[in-house]
């Protein structure tokens, strides 16, 4: 264990085995902060903050601090970080708003610097939120998604498993799993490299490409579409998560271009 004499470790902190504490880094208590983890200078650790094994928290980095919620009042509410977790400089990342609420972020993501993300969130496993990017309160990220540099997503919305928001994009819908989102809300294609890259097999792309073509490349009734689906289409695990996923939106989902030229890319 390495604690730098110029940082303050408060009364109520457990440090694992071999964490470092960098120059003038405040970790507030109680928190508990995983073997192996680095916490770089001038980083803030809020209180009843939970950090796995052999993360990196990057310089000014502020992670469990207060909600920016109006609704907060100054209860005990938590952050729980996983294991393998990449922090970078700057990165904000605010404790939940209702008493015993948590905002989460799984194992093995990484945090870009000047990326937020807000009370209550749910981050899954392997999510990749890059430069600058937005996650708003009680915002649902499902594992593996990529939220490319400067995307802004709303609060409440849910980003599906291997989605992709590329650069600059927002929405204030929920991202259907498996496909890449632009522009305003907008689908444009499956996420074919992620799923690859993912151990997808050809067997297993096959049907969602299917299901894509219906449910995306022009505008129409969304529950015809997914009856549809259901009638013509193999219902593999991956076309039923994205069905059920579609089903179960309270904010809409994000839709195809639709009109002359909105045929997605395949």
């Amino acid at each position: 264990m390495a604690i730098d004499p110029t940082a303050r470790v408060a009364p109520g902190v457990e440090l694992g085995e071999g964490v470092e504490v960098g120059p003038g880094a405040i970790i507030e208590g109680p928190s508990r902060i995983g073997a192996g983890t680095r916490i770089l200078a001038h980083a803030y650790i809020g209180p009843f903050t939970t950090i796995g094994a052999r993360c990196h928290i990057g310089f000014g980095a502020v992670v469990g601090h207060e909600p920016q919620d109006y609704a907060f009042r100054g209860e005990e509410s938590y952050t729980v970080i996983g294991d393998d977790t990449i922090i970078r400089e700057y990165v904000t990342i605010h404790r939940g708003t209702r008493p015993g609420s948590a905002t989460r972020v799984g194992n093995r993501c990484f945090l870009m610097a000047l990326s937020h993300v807000a009370h209550n969130a749910q981050l899954g496993d392997e999510v990749i939120v890059v430069n600058g990017s937005l996650v708003g309160g009680y915002v649902e990220v499902a594992d593996r998604a990529y939220i490319s540099g400067l995307c802004v997503i709303h609060q409440f919305c849910r980003v599906g498993t291997l989605a992709l928001m590329r650069g600059g994009s927002r929405t204030s819908r929920d991202v259907p799993p498996y496909c890449i989102m632009d522009w305003v809300h907008t689908v444009r294609a499956l996420n074919l490299v992620g799923l690859k890259r993912a151990g997808f097999t050809s067997e297993q792309i096959a049907p969602l490409r299917q299901a894509f073509r219906i449910l995306f490349l022009r505008r129409r009734n969304l529950k015809e579409a997914m009856r549809q689906v259901e009638a013509e289409v193999p219902l593999t695990p991956e076309v039923q998560h994205l069905l059920e996923f579609m089903r179960t939106s309270r904010r809409g989902v994000a839709m195809g271009p639709g009109g002359p030229g909105g045929e997605g890319e395949l």
